[in-house]
Parts: C-alpha cells; structure tokens; sequence
C-alpha cells in the first residue's frame, strides 16, 4: 500500500484520486491509485464544475475583456481543469490499455461529453461575450491574439452562428459522429486481436528468420499453446510477409489483415464508414462550406483543396516512372525466382502464376538482397532497445544539451512503460517522458505521441512543463533475447521521439497553443524530421553495438543501408499519395455518400496504385487516420510534412548534422513556439525562405523538381 493510500484507510474513506492534488513526482498522474469506478465520478464532477465556471463567466455584469472571458479567470488555490485532466487519461488508456469495462464506460461517456462540448460551444450568452472581446480588444500580445482568434473561430466552426434548428441538427449529428468514432476504433482493434495463424508444424515455418520464430513461440506460451502464434500487429506481421516460403499462409495473413472490419458481424466497419463520411459532410455544409474538405482546409498550411491535389500531383507526376520502374524490377524477380517447369503443363501452370499482394514484401526482400546484400535481420543485433534508447536520447543531447534519467517514483500504467525525467541544458527540470513500447491485448495498433499534461504559464507565473508519452508497437524481448528492433522500428521511434521534443520544448503561455498544437498539416514536420538521422553514419556510431559482442555496427553494413536507402523510394511515396488521395475522395464528395465502400476507394485511388486490387479488400474500415483520428481531409500532411522535413534537414546537412547553433534556431523558431504563430511564417524564419519540393527529390534520388 503506497502512503496516499494509507491515508486514505487511516481516514476512513478513500478520495477519489482526480478530485485532489496527485502528490506524485512532477503532479504526474497516479496510475496506480485511479480505479475503473473513478473516472465516470470525475466526469460528471468535471461538466458540472465546468458549467459553473461557465455561469459564472456569463453572469459578470462586467464589460467583456480578453482577461475576464477568454482566459480562466479562476483564482482559487490549486484550481486545476478537472474535465481536462480526468479526459486525458482516460482516452489515453483507452488506446494504450483499455478492456471491456473501460470500452464499455466509453460508449457510456462519449455522448455525454459530446452533449457538454456542444453545451459550451453553442451558449449564446458565452459566444456573444466571446464575439464582444473580438470586435474590441485592444493591446493583446501576439499569443494573446491568436488565443483569441482561435477561440472565436473555434465557436463559429461550431456553430455558433447558426439559428436554433441549425444548433439542434448540429448536436445530432455530432453526437451521433462522436459514437460512430468511437465504435469504429473499438471494432478495428477488437478484429485485429482476434486473428491468430497458430502454426504446429515446423515444417511451416520455412524461411523464417530465428527472432520471428522465437516471438512466436512466446505467443504461443502466453496462451498455453503448443507451437507458434503469429498475429496482426506489425512485429509478428511483417516478418511473416516478408521472410515466410510459404506462399498459402503469406495469403492468408495478407487477407486476414487486409479485410478485418469487413465480415459479416459485430466488427464490420463498412456502413459506420459511410455514416462518418456522410455526416461530416452535412456538419461541413451545414456550417456554410460546400465540402467537409473546405472546411478542414480554412486552417491549414495547405489551405484548399487545390493546394492539396497540387502537391498530390506533383508527387505522382515526380515519382510514378521511377516507381513503375521499381514494380517491373520486382515483376522480374518474381519471375526468375519461379520453379522451372520440365513438363508443357508445368510450363503452362508456371507462366500463369502472377505476383499477388501477399507475395510483394517477400520478393522486395529478395530483390534488396540481390541489389545491396542487406535486409532488417542483419541489422536487428545491433539495435538492442536499451542501446537505442541511449542513442536516441544522446541524439537530443547533441543537439539541445538535454539529459534523461529514470525514475521508477513516477507511476506507469504497466510494466512494459518507463519513465524519465528530462532537464534542460541548465540542469533545470525540462518534462517527464513515458515511454510504451512493445504491443499487447488491451493496445491498439501502431504508433503514437500524446500527452498527460501540456506546457502553460499558471497565474502565478510559474512555467508548468508537460509530461509526454510516447506509444509504440516495437519487436518484444523473448526468453533467449532482449528486444532486438528493426530499422524501420529504430525510425519509428525516432519519428515519435520528434513528437515528443515538439511537447517538451513548448514554451508557451497558454496549453491550447503549446507544443503539437498546431496545424495539422504542419505537426509531422518535427516527427519526420528526426527520422533523417536513421541512416545517418554519424548518428548510428553513437549506439548501434552488437548485444554480444559489443561490437560496432560495421561500416560495410552501415554503407550498405546508406546505399539502399532509395531503395523502392518511389513505390513508398506513391503508398503515401494513394492514402491522401483516398482521404481527399471521401471529403470532397458534395453530395450523399451511396457509393459502395470497397469499390470506391479501389477508384478513389487508382492513379497512384500500380500492383493489383484485390476485389475483397479494404484500407478505409481500418483507416484509423481518417476515421477516427484527426487526419480526416488531412491524410496529405505526411508527404507535405515530408517536403519541409527533408528542406530544413538540409539545413543541417549544410552545418553539420549536429550543430547546436542550428539546432538550438530550429528549437527556438519552431518547437518551442507551437501554435502561437501561423506556421508558415515559423518556418521561413527558420528557413530564410519558403519551402520547395527540391530537397525531397534529391533526398530520394528523383530528378525531377517542383514547387510546392
């Protein structure tokens, strides 16, 4: 029993944990004191603390000013958001470590708190106080400004300007959105743990490298099996697809991940997609925009749909020869690595045998091989997770001076999550960071970073640093073996990492405009960012060792990555465009969405698709981007993100991959300012200009060059 708790017991009754100061390192959340029953409690006492609040605001016989209004203005001793804080860690562990208790109160809450956001969004008496500070204010700081704008702008785009009726149908439709989100999230990792190819026959694992057989293995053992488990999340998947001989499992794992949501049952997706697509639609039109798209794209670097298919276009214009080059590349492979047939109906039956999507990661393989002599299990000894924890973290210390240090007093909500306490180049206290690596039931699929507390300046003046989690799905440690990672899994981390600078290094007066709060098609730029250094010589000396031997990743194999690093290049960035491409189809429909789901989209992104479509099929019922994230009519920002990541990258290239004065600009111009300046002028203080497509093309070896 932890003290807290045992006050609790001497006190005779137990408080709930949201309703009180945490009394943990940094306030950081007591994960192991919250229990299922507290959050509906903190819910219900947040809304009702926040209407009050809200009266109280309404009710102020005094002239409306940005202080009195905009701002909290509540000065009570340890005031904290009780809503705020009890939502944050509840929808975090909702896709972090959720069960059927947390799903169920999920459905229970959604509509509730959607209710309370449309009550406070739509207050009449709240918007016209709001409109007032709008239309007078005077001398705000250029924070301030933007708090304002946003604030004001957020109430119009959510209805505030409507009449009654208008008002009413909002509140249906999304309520009704809020669910089907929600429902969708739940159905997809609900169809994604229930998959397993439970193999016995060793015989069937043919071609499979050691550490994908030993994962399997223990899959297997925690479910008291005999043989080999392999799933649907992406360490047991993509190995499997990749390495496996046998070309009938390949086909069904492939089809078993690429039709999850589709079956005839409680999970499918396909109708709940339609419905998301056809009210956003009708929220967007009702608001005045012709389209859901039009209406993402006002407050986006991109900021119309021309903006969006432009860089689309250019893409697939700058990259489709090399990639069709890349597909016949790989049909050739295909074909030499066939069986000779010594009959004319062998030779028949062999000359018909085509390359199917289940066989493209197992040639790609093959085909890389034949090129560089490299693939990711060579590299796996030297990118042990603890080493690669060092090497990230020595990469922030190289350019920022910051430090990492453990602390098993700050609570975590399960085993596998670590702590650390992050200080500044001062020594001053900087963040605390979380960080989850490995996949399990109650976790969805994927990668992520979120936040448990933001950055702020209280009332006091105090600067509030925030707590950052990074969540990801990384190759477990077995039996015999730490975790030995990949090096896509090694630039996914580094990806999420990024994220999570953005958040520390905030610094910022106010938490809406702190960190990733940005524009969405501008919040990949310091994620994408940081994946550079992946395969930068210089960057893997500092941790790259063999788990063994201790000794260094070679520099054979280090210019062998560096070689294939355009490897398929073309192929990955036309994935990417069909993804956007996709997105831009369902939000840029005008009228009612009665299409067919699966026809669809083989249609919607057909100009950047070069293999075959299966009939059966579909990305978009797991397309959690678009579906229930916040990427809808977004999904574009990847690649216009990767256009400034790889432009101000080579900025660095120019100094030095680690030149703290570059790096320190790049901090104070861009991650420590989140959302307080439009971003475009952020950047080209950074850059000394606007960004263009050159660097990208050149970063991937594509001659052809284009303006953003």
């Amino acid at each position: 029993m932890n003290e807290p708790e045992r006050q609790e017991m001497t006190a005779g009754k137990r408080v709930n944990p949201f309703f009180e100061p945490y009394g943990t390192p940094h306030d950081t959340v007591p994960f192991d004191r919250i229990r299922l029953e507290d959050y509906e409690e903190a819910f219900m006492e947040g809304i009702r603390r926040d209407n009050e609040q809200i009266e109280k605001t309404i009710s102020n016989p005094e002239r409306p000013t940005f202080d009195n209004t905009i701002i909290n203005t509540e000065e009570d001793e340890g005031y904290y958001d009780l809503l705020s804080r009890v939502s944050t860690v509840f929808f975090n562990l909702l896709s972090a470590e959720t069960n059927d208790e947390m799903d169920a109160l999920a459905q229970k809450m959604q509509p509730i708190l959607t209710q309370h956001a449309n009550d406070v969004r739509l207050n009449p008496r709240l918007f016209e106080r709001i409109r007032q500070v709008h239309l007078h204010h005077r001398k705000l700081t250029p924070e301030e400004k933007m708090l304002l704008d946003n604030c004001y702008e957020g109430f119009v785009r959510s209805g505030a300007l409507l009449d009654e009726a208008g008002k009413e149908r909002l509140r249906q439709l999304t309520e009704e959105a809020s669910m089907l989100s929600l429902q969708f999230s739940q159905n997809l990792l609900k169809e994604n743990k229930a998959f397993q190819l439970h193999i016995t026959d060793e015989a069937q694992l043919d071609g499979l490298p050691e550490t994908a057989r030993e994962a399997a293995a223990l899959a297997a053992q925690e479910q008291s099996l005999q043989g080999w488990v392999f799933t649907l999340d992406f360490p047991s998947y993509s190995p499997f697809m990749t390495y496996s001989t046998q070309r009938e499992l390949r086909k069904q794992l492939y089809m078993a991940r690429n039709t999850v949501c589709t079956h005839d049952n409680s999970e499918n997706n396909l109708e709940i997609c339609k419905r998301i697509v056809n009210l956003r639609r009708e929220i967007a039109q009702l608001l005045g925009y012709k389209t859901y798209a039009d209406y993402v794209l006002k407050r986006r670097m991109a900021s119309n749909t021309k903006g969006v298919y432009r860089l689309l276009n250019d893409l697939i214009d700058a990259y489709k020869p090399t990639a069709v080059k890349e597909r016949e590349e790989l049909k050739k492979m295909f074909e030499s690595q066939q069986p000779k047939a010594k009959s004319q109906k062998l030779k028949a039956k062999s000359q018909n045998l085509k390359m199917e999507p289940w066989d493209t990661g197992f040639y790609t393989h093959k085909l890389q091989m034949k090129k560089y002599n490299i693939d990711q299990e060579m590299l796996r000894p030297y990118f042990e997770l603890s080493n690669v924890i060092k090497g990230v973290f020595g990469l922030a210390t190289k350019l920022y001076g910051i430090t990492f240090k453990e602390n098993k007093d700050i609570p975590v909500y399960h085993p596998d999550v670590k702590a650390y306490e992050v200080f500044d180049k001062d020594g001053s206290y900087l963040a605390v960071f979380y960080a989850d690596f490995h996949p399990r039931k109650g976790k969805q699929s994927g990668a992520w970073m979120t936040e448990y507390q933001g950055q702020f300046i209280d009332k006091k003046g105090e600067n509030v640093r925030p707590h950052v989690s990074v969540v990801m799905n990384l190759t477990k440690p077995t039996a015999d073996k730490p975790a030995l990672l990949t090096l896509n899994e090694v630039e996914t981390f580094l990806h999420e990492f990024g994220h999570s600078l953005h958040g520390m290094f905030a610094n910022t007066r106010f938490e809406s405009l702190s960190g990733t709060n940005v524009w969405w098609d501008f919040v990949e730029l310091p994620s994408q960012f940081m994946e550079n250094y992946s395969v930068e010589k210089d960057f893997l000396r500092t941790f790259a060792f063999h788990y063994q031997t201790g000794e260094p990743l070679p520099d054979e194999l280090i210019s062998r990555i560096v070689k294939s690093r355009n490897f398929m290049a073309a192929t990955a960035c036309l994935r990417q465009v069909s993804f956007g491409l996709l997105d831009m189809a369902y939000y840029t429909k005008k009228d009612a969405f009665t299409d067919d789901i699966i026809s669809f989209e083989k249609k919607a992104w057909k100009k950047a698709i070069l293999g075959k479509q299966l009939p059966d099929t579909c990305m978009t019922v797991q397309f959690s981007h678009i579906m229930a994230g916040g990427y809808a009519a977004g999904y574009y920002s990847y690649k216009w993100a990767e256009v400034l990541d790889a432009d101000a990258f080579s900025v660095f290239q120019k100094h030095g991959i680690f030149d703290q004065q570059t790096a320190q600009r790049f901090r104070d111009e861009i991650l420590s300012k989140g959302g307080t300046e439009h971003p475009m002028e952020l950047y080209r203080r950074f850059r000394g200009g606007e960004p263009t497509i050159d660097a990208l093309l050149k970063r991937n070896g594509i001659r052809k060059a284009k303006k953003v």
